[in-house]
């Protein structure tokens, strides 16, 4: 037989085998195709027309939880963010009367100080000036008493001319004024202040009893700005707790209700206090008015600028609530997934009231008999 013949008979014998091959890789990649799209997970929930539905064989229904929005027509506490803060009243800003050089500084910051007790001690040029103008003004004064005594003496006997005296009484009068002027000069610079015999230096002391609280120069600084605080002395035997109330909750808060303040520094301290009047005006940036509660702090624990949370009673009002964990952000609006029909959800907008641990009062988006996610929607919040 022919090579060529050979060769053809070979390639005959062969295709049988291809044509087997070929059918068992189709039929392997079908079935993996098959295999791979049963394999492909259901969607966990699917968006129509504004409205996510959760289908029956979704995960996300073991996963969510649903209830009834609750009815609210009770009274209840509501927790505030708070802060420890010093009485505004009591927190005195010691500034230098003059400008000068800061010889020597007697306190340092949470030093307890008494009314009068030397806090530093300042040198200033205006300060000597005064100081020597007035001595001079004195000098003038007693050179003026002396001339118009002489001229009172030599009048009396009649060796005098009226005029000379009169001048007399008029340069004495002049004396006067200067003296008096000058000793003013330097009761003012020296208001609240001693001076050192020695060194004529003015001796700054404190105005009222507390605790320094700030410290704004060191000794050497030049004190150049009349208007600066060289330090701050802080009365915090007494201090105040303040919390912001949002404006949507003053109509419910009563004066003298009842107020329990938590601090972080230390938890399980309760503080038991009463809600004063609340601000009457807002912070225009937060938009809240502050409360001010009053407490006793001999001991020094509460420290300015402390966190704390103030739950106050406030007035019993009708409405629904919810469970925080329903509240959702969106954007920069607070929402909640409310039931349409079953395991069929819309996003809605609300506004949120008085709170705490367990419920947040709705004050508008919601109504009695409204279904909504309590837990889980989370996941729903894409």
């Amino acid at each position: 037989m022919k090579k060529e013949d050979r060769k053809t008979a070979r390639v005959h014998e062969l295709r049988p085998l291809l044509r087997n091959l070929t059918i068992g890789l189709s039929a392997l990649l079908l079935g993996t195709t098959t295999a791979l799209g049963a394999d492909e997970p259901a969607p966990l929930f699917n968006v129509q027309s504004g409205h996510i539905v959760v289908p029956a064989n979704s995960p996300l229904r073991q996963r969510l939880a649903v209830a009834p929005v609750g009815v609210q027509a009770s009274a209840h506490a509501s927790a505030l963010p708070a802060i420890v803060e010093a009485d505004p009243a009591r927190v005195i800003f010691v500034v230098p009367p003059l400008t000068g050089r800061l010889l020597s500084l007697r306190v340092g910051i949470g030093d307890m100080v008494k009314r009068g007790q030397p806090l530093a001690e300042i040198g200033s040029p205006d300060f000597g000036q005064a100081l020597s103008d007035a001595a001079k003004a004195d000098d003038a004064l007693v050179l003026a008493n002396k001339a118009l005594e002489r001229a009172r003496a030599v009048q009396n006997i009649g060796a005098n001319a009226g005029k000379d005296l009169e001048a007399a009484e008029a340069a004495q009068r002049d004396a006067v004024a200067e003296d008096r002027r000058a000793r003013d000069r330097v009761a003012t610079l020296a208001a609240g202040a001693g001076i050192d015999a020695r060194t004529h230096a003015l001796e700054l002391r404190a105005p009222a009893a507390g605790t320094v609280t700030a410290l704004n120069a060191g000794p050497g600084a030049f004190l150049n700005d009349p208007t600066a605080p060289l330090l701050v002395i802080t009365a915090l035997d007494r201090v105040f707790v303040t919390a912001q109330v949002p404006e949507e909750l003053l109509g419910q808060f009563a004066p003298g209700a009842a107020v329990d303040v938590t601090l972080a520094a230390y938890p399980g301290l309760v503080l038991h206090g009463k809600a004063p009047r609340v601000s009457p005006v807002l912070e225009p940036d937060t938009r809240r008015a502050k409360l001010r509660i009053a407490f006793d702090n001999a001991d020094g624990r509460l420290k300015p600028n402390m966190y704390a949370t103030a739950s106050v009673a406030v007035k019993a009002g009708s409405g629904v609530s919810v469970p925080p964990s329903a509240l959702l952000m969106n954007n920069d609006s607070t929402t909640v997934f409310v039931e349409t029909a079953s395991w069929t959800f819309e996003r809605r907008a609300v506004t949120t009231g008085a709170e705490d641990e367990r419920s947040v009062q709705i004050l508008s988006g919601l109504k009695a008999g409204d279904r909504v996610i309590t837990r889980g929607g989370v996941l729903l919040n894409d």
